[in-house]
């Protein structure tokens, strides 16, 4: 009797797109709400598409002499 009653609502989650929405809202959704909300948080301070540099200061490491060549090639 149990038995039958999970293997119904096991097969009205797996076929039913709304059911299984919203089960996946139950298990996941909720956790990644709270991920976008934490990285909105620590990224929402600047607007879109804003660049920030540092300087660093004179006093620091002058001795780079540049970088290595990186071979390329153009598509057109």
């Amino acid at each position: 009797m149990l038995f039958k009653y999970l293997f119904i609502i096991t097969l009205i989650i797996l076929f039913v797109p709304p059911v299984r929405r919203f089960v996946f809202y139950l298990l996941v959704g909720r956790q990644l709400v709270k991920q976008q909300k934490r990285q909105g948080d620590v990224y929402g301070k600047r607007r879109e598409g804003e660049v920030r540099v540092e300087n660093r200061s004179p006093k620091g490491n002058t001795s780079f002499k540049g970088g290595e060549y990186v071979d390329y090639e153009e598509v057109k």
